[in-house]
């Protein structure tokens, strides 16, 4: 099975190794994705504040998915490249060094995080009415933090080394639990908001006991023990490398959904629920895009660690076509069935319209957001870290964020709703611009492996 593994990254034909490994991350990610937009659904049964609660507390779970990914993340484009290298020793040290310090840096962040809760919810843009729903929430789902940093960590992980197939499992099965729980806890036991949160943390707690089954039976080649963790500059400086970029994306985008909360607050509670319901529904596109790009990740990586270019050139084609035909697809239906979708969370009509007219704004860009996504993470796949950071931190950071501060000022409501289609407009540019360069950095590499390989 582990030499299967590996031959899946090496030598299994493109288009199936895509799929193998694509598809069940891309399902794994869009189930992580419906955590979110069941939440939303089920509390937006109980009222308009208390969707406005979910919707600040938002940017606290990217952080969470943050601190995983940056050890996770990290880890694996490492991983990757380390299979590719047939060096499993460093591979298991790289693994365990990730999971048990993602670990204890998450329990000093849900330390801090419990003690500065109401003023991190007030900076996310909760309102008078927003913010005593919001602290219920938010209370339980940090303190649960921990086991979502574990599996978050571990899906990275274990998919660098071709067990997606774990991964959509583990994954599949803590939405399936959530989707059960939400409405028991929340109606049946009478929790409200808590109970959305309580559903959350004993689902994701299934995924991460998933994950610990498939270590203690060694089903994979990867090894997670404490006896591998270590701190030594070289294991650290290769997860960080790429890891500390993706963090800075995470913590990013928790800015800029404040921010456009805060924004979205002083048009009224309506306008910060239809914002969250708006990033929830899309999060379904993008959370497919993410997770099929962490498919490609390690064969793209392995590809580049074993200096098979031919290889490298023909999965990164074959990605960029599944998820442009994807992104195209969603956006044509989210424009098209824009109120319906709306509808389906909220029966106030202010919400109903500032978020149909949010997602078709957005539908227009999100048909390059696949390409925007494969080609960032090419970058990190190949270990450049720095074309890979500022990829990262365009879309939600670098353009995003000087035009939600000015774009409300100017125009109201529709600042809000346009902020991000300018951002990605600007982000797409800038891709465009560092991915002709490295497609002249990759010939010269291959050209020089050519010649050393005839000599």
């Amino acid at each position: 099975m582990k030499t299967d593994k590996v031959a899946l990254l090496r030598d299994t034909n493109i288009s199936e190794a895509l799929y193998k490994l694509g598809i069940p991350t891309m399902i794994g990610m869009l189930v992580n994705a419906l955590y979110n937009v069941v939440d939303a659904y089920f509390v937006g049964m109980l009222g308009t504040s208390q969707v406005g609660a979910i919707v600040v507390t938002f940017p606290i779970n990217q952080v969470v998915a943050g601190v995983g990914m940056t050890f996770g993340t990290g880890a694996a484009s490492y991983i990757s490249r380390l299979l590719g290298e047939k060096n499993y020793h460093r591979a298991n040290v790289t693994a365990s060094t990730a999971v048990f310090g993602g670990l204890i840096f998450q329990a000093i962040l849900i330390t801090v995080s419990i003690v500065f809760i109401e003023q991190i919810l007030l900076f996310l843009g909760a309102t008078e009415t927003i913010v005593t729903y919001a602290k219920e929430y938010a209370f339980i789902y940090i303190s649960g933090t921990l086991i979502s940093v574990f599996y978050v960590a571990m899906n990275n992980i274990v998919t660098a080394e071709g067990a997606a197939k774990q991964t959509m499992t583990a994954m599949l099965a803590g939405a399936g639990l959530n989707m059960i729980f939400d409405p028991i806890f929340i109606f049946v036991f009478n929790l409200g908001v808590s109970g959305a949160a309580w559903a959350t943390v004993l689902s994701q707690l299934a995924t991460a006991t998933m994950y610990i089954i498939y270590l203690l039976k060694k089903k994979g080649r990867i090894r997670i023990s404490i006896r591998f963790v270590t701190f030594k500059k070289d294991v650290l400086g290769e997860i960080f490398k790429v890891g500390i970029p993706i963090l800075f994306y995470q913590l990013l985008f928790s800015v800029s959904q404040g921010m456009t909360n805060s924004a979205a607050s002083k048009f009224g509670d309506p306008a910060v629920a239809a914002v969250g319901i708006v990033i929830r529904i899309l999060s379904i596109g993008t959370f497919v895009v993410y997770g099929f790009a962490k498919g490609y990740q390690p064969l793209a990586g392995y590809a580049y660690g074993a200096k098979d270019f031919p290889r490298l050139k023909s999965v990164t084609k074959l990605a960029l076509k599944w998820t442009s035909c994807f992104c195209a697809a969603f956006a044509i239906t989210v424009a098209i069935f824009a109120q319906n979708i709306m509808k389906w969370f909220s029966l106030d009509v202010t919400v109903v319209s500032i978020g149909m007219n949010m997602l078709m704004a957005n539908s227009v860009t999100f048909v390059l957001f696949g390409f925007q996504i494969v080609c960032s993470t090419l970058f990190l796949a190949l270990g450049k870290v720095r074309e890979g950071g500022i990829l990262s931190i365009s879309r939600n950071g670098l353009f995003f964020i000087p035009t939600i501060l000015i774009l409300p000022g100017i125009i109201a409501i529709n600042g809000v709703i346009c902020s991000q289609v300018i951002a990605d407009f600007f982000s797409i540019i800038l891709t465009i611009l560092l991915l002709v360069r490295l497609i002249r950095e990759l010939k010269k590499e291959e050209s020089c492996a050519a010649t050393q390989n005839a000599a």
